[in-house]
């Protein structure tokens, strides 16, 4: 769903029949979350919080926010934290290095990196791309005294299969 470009807040309640209808179905929905360069599309429906409003009135549906919510990480990390069926991809984020480092300091600090899942965004860019974007990550930190992310939990990420978190099938 892209909220933005359609002009709705996820936890508006003429959406609850399609959270209903998700959960019923377990079906996950998946939205985009987070920044567009679109001038008339508000960031104001993007924001994490809606989601955290959906999943409180809707425990059981599968939720994930697109792009860790960039630039809106912190608020994406704490939904994602509280509520065990809402998790949040990474796509599109080995762009900006730095800050995809500082997004996933905030996940290992909060010990949600189980609530992760790999993205690539493509075709703006490749799964090669990603995988190497998130491998390099600790190297732009060489020579200062920065924490380092878990290259174990990165791994993890790279591999995690999220249909199992999805409540899906294989």
């Amino acid at each position: 769903m892209l909220p933005m470009y359609a002009g709705f807040k996820p936890d508006d309640p003429s959406l609850d029949s399609l959270w209903e209808f998700a959960t019923q179905h377990k079906l996950p929905v998946l939205l985009h979350t987070g920044t567009t360069f679109v001038a008339q599309a508000p960031l104001d429906c993007t924001l994490p919080r809606h989601i955290d409003r959906v999943a409180i009135r809707f425990p059981e549906v599968r939720i994930v926010m697109a792009h860790l919510s960039h630039p809106f990480e912190g608020e994406s990390v704490v939904v994602i934290r509280k509520h065990p069926h809402v998790y949040a991809d990474i796509s599109a984020l080995h762009y900006r290095p730095f800050q995809l480092y500082h997004s996933l300091m905030l996940v290992q600090e909060y010990g949600v990196w189980d609530k992760l899942l790999f993205g690539s965004d493509y075709p703006f860019t490749t799964v090669n791309a990603s995988i190497d974007g998130l491998r390099n990550l600790n190297s732009q930190l060489e020579g200062t005294a920065l924490p380092r992310l878990d290259s174990e939990q990165i791994e993890s990420l790279i591999f995690r299969n999220a249909l199992l978190l999805l409540g899906l099938e294989a």
